[in-house]
């Protein structure tokens, strides 16, 4: 059946900015990053996190910029919409938030020892976006992006991934930004830089209620009609409550790393 719920019917940059009506949803419900992930960005970068000059950018509400913090690096949040900047400075207030984008970075020539996009590289301009890193990493800097990916070998999980792409009306690749957090195929990562990549399973536990507003925190949920939405994650709260009657479920994820020094 042909749906109306492409993510592709809402340009590129309405998207990035559709976070910013539910930037206290987001906060509350999306997942974090495990300490393993920092320790291979830590090795990929052959140094420490504890003091790194730090650029988070496209923060949003600071889940990342938190994590690096607790790893003793020195941290600029960089936020573009205005809601999740508000809500990173509610949460954060001690943290430097600049408002800007990957694509025209507000800093100086090789500044910064590390740049890390956690979940937020594919809403840049992937050209515009490496000459910005070549210029404010110094040289031997970090380039650093991950995505938290949900773990489609986990059954219940992949019968929810088929759901999702029934209901958006297309495949895996094109929902890649959206409500199942599945990794982009073409990141667009910059060609001029030699990439490590490592995979980082990690699984949380949390209410149900929290998996479902983590899975309408979601762009593809957050640009189609509201009822449309709403109906689809009401639905597919009580199908796992069903399945998960004691209302808590176990969500798997992969983080995909991708880091170059340049």
């Amino acid at each position: 059946m042909t749906t109306t719920h492409s993510p592709d019917a809402v340009p590129g940059p309405s998207r990035a900015l559709s976070f910013d009506r539910a930037a206290a949803q987001y906060a509350a419900a999306r997942p974090s990053y495990p300490d393993a992930l920092f320790d291979a960005v830590e090795d990929i970068a052959g140094r420490p996190l504890r003091g790194a000059r730090t650029l988070d950018v496209g923060a949003g509400t600071g889940i990342s910029t938190r994590r690096l913090l607790d790893r003793g690096a020195r941290v600029v949040a960089v936020e573009p919409g205005p809601g999740m900047a508000a809500q990173l400075r509610r949460d954060l207030p001690d943290v430097p938030l600049v408002r800007g984008d990957g694509n025209r970075l507000p800093f100086a020539t090789a500044s910064a020892d590390l740049i890390t996009y956690a979940q937020s590289w594919h809403w840049t301009d992937h050209a515009r976006a490496g000459a910005e890193v070549r210029r404010v990493l110094r040289p031997g800097g970090t380039l650093a992006l991950w995505w938290n990916v949900a773990d489609s070998t986990v059954p219940w999980l992949a019968a929810q991934e088929q759901r999702l792409l029934r209901f958006f009306g297309v495949g895996p690749e094109e929902l890649g930004r959206g409500a199942h957090g599945a990794a982009d195929r073409d990141r667009g990562l910059p060609p001029e830089l030699d990439f490590t990549h490592r995979r980082v399973p990690w699984t949380r536990r949390v209410p149900l209620a929290t998996h479902v507003d983590n899975l309408g925190s979601h762009s593809a949920f957050l640009t189609i009609e509201a009822g449309a939405a709403r109906d689809f994650l009401a639905e597919e709260r009580d199908r796992l409550l069903a399945e998960f009657p004691d209302g808590t479920v176990e969500e798997a994820y992969v983080v995909e790393l991708s880091a170059a020094v340049r």
